[in-house]
């Protein structure tokens, strides 16, 4: 194989790749050989039909089945040899090939920017370790507790009242004639929640067992059979059951309720829960202030092709209208998404940071407890979903990458309580959507200073 460099420059480069015919034919035999041995024709047996046949039979298909083979492997060490690393697909263009010639063609490739470490001891960012109130432990507790809520039957003549709970049976009628779907059996409703159909429940407070009860409302604009949406129904409901909610009594019975061993285990779940929730929270901030930082040390040129593929990615669910509009914001961060991804993975290479099968697998054993009754949906998702597999690795080792980058700046260690990771939270998004406001102003007065000099 011989390869020359055409040019290198500007993120682009063109080599011309030739491979000699002898090598293609060599490849060529060697496919004859291993099919004969597995191709089946009439008035042969099975491993003695001559090559010829075969070659005569099929040739077409295994010389484009081995040039193409021979284009991966030979364009791969190609680039590999002169150290070429390509950003995206490359575009090929054959010059000579067919039976018994050269293969001469060349490849025209995107490259990545050579990127030149900035120390990184000069970064400053603030990591939180949370602490959890007792108080909020057990607000959370009783909250949940009150999600847990039992009740027990009413005496036959006692009316209901709102947060009793209610069952009963209807049935419905629009404009006095039935519609499909308009019977139900056994409908549960707490009322004052106003979950069934609005101002529903609050008809039924006042009512007792085994008494008959009209109700007229408005059904949903979202209603499912849409000639039926926003018309007022008649519900005739014959009231089975009233109950009351009785409290919930917290103890070492309803931690085990709840998979605790006890009641102070249970408290030790909500706090690690509570603590979690927040930690993961400023984590992010903390990661964010470190990425801007690194970016803005970094000047990297980027190849145009990779840009253009993540503002495909950033604008995919976006309609034509709001592409225009956000056009430049969206060029912006998806150079910024791009340019801290390749600096990460610079880092990465350099200390030799890899995420091994285990790690993925650990990975998704945690999302499966997460999500219990969803485990074959899950797994069957990254099992026939290699895309999704090689996400879930992108992620991790970008995590993995920033818990090294934290372990050589200059990392303020802080320890608050949930009341202050509250506050900074809340400043966060202040600041943010001030920023967004800031930012969408400057674009109405660059329009308006454009529509006047038109």
């Amino acid at each position: 194989m011989k390869v020359k460099v055409n040019s290198k420059k500007n993120l682009k480069a063109s080599l011309s790749i030739l491979v000699d015919k002898k090598t293609i034919q060599k490849k060529m035999d060697d496919k004859l050989i291993e099919l004969k041995d597995k191709v089946q024709l009439k008035g042969f047996r099975p491993g003695k039909v001559p090559s010829q046949v075969i070659k005569n039979q099929f040739g077409k298909a295994i010389y484009g089945e081995v040039i193409d083979g021979v284009l991966k492997e030979s364009s791969s060490k190609a680039l590999e040899e002169n150290k070429i690393k390509v950003a995206g697909q490359p575009k090929i263009d054959l010059k000579t090939f067919g039976e018994g010639k050269d293969l001469d063609y060349t490849i025209e490739v995107d490259i990545l920017p050579d990127i030149r470490l900035k120390p990184l001891d000069k970064i400053k960012a603030t990591s939180y370790e949370i602490e959890v109130e007792k108080d909020l432990v057990e607000k959370r507790l009783k909250e949940i507790a009150k999600n847990q809520q039992n009740f027990s039957e009413k005496k036959i003549d006692e009316l209901s009242e709102k947060e009793d709970l209610l069952i009963f049976d209807y049935t419905a009628k629009v404009d006095g004639k039935d519609f499909e779907g308009n019977t139900g059996k056994n409908i549960q409703i707490v009322l004052g929640k106003d979950l069934f159909i609005k101002g529903f429940d609050q008809q039924l407070i006042g009512v007792k067992a085994n008494q008959n009860k009209s109700v007229q409302v408005k059904l949903p604009e979202n209603y499912p059979k849409k000639e039926l949406a926003n018309k007022k129904a008649n519900f005739d409901c014959k009231i089975l059951k009233v109950k009351k909610p009785i409290e919930t009594k917290i103890d070492d019975e309803f931690g085990k309720k709840l998979g605790a061993k006890d009641l102070n285990d249970l408290k030790d779940l909500i706090k690690k829960q509570i603590k979690s929730q927040y930690q993961s929270a400023l984590e992010t901030i903390t990661k964010k202030k470190i990425l801007e930082q690194i970016d803005k040390d970094h000047d990297i040129d980027l190849p145009q092709n990779l840009i253009e593929q993540e503002i495909k990615i950033l604008t995919q669910n976006l309609k034509k209208e709001d592409l225009e509009k956000n056009k430049k914001e969206n060029t912006k961060l998806a150079k910024s998404r791009i340019k801290t991804g390749l600096i990460l993975n610079e880092i990465g290479i350099k200390n030799n940071l890899k995420v091994d099968e285990k790690e993925i697998q650990g990975e998704i054993q945690k999302q499966l407890r997460s999500m219990p009754g969803q485990e074959k949906m899950v797994l069957d998702y990254y099992k026939n979903n290699q895309s999704a597999v090689a996400s879930l690795r992108g992620a991790l080792y970008e995590e993995k990458v920033v818990e090294l980058i934290k372990t050589k700046i200059k990392l303020d260690k802080k320890n608050i309580k949930t009341k202050e990771a509250e506050e900074i939270l809340k400043k966060i998004s202040e600041n943010t959507k001030t920023s967004k406001t800031t930012d969408t102003n400057k674009e109405q007065k660059k329009q308006k200073t454009l529509k006047k000099r038109k």
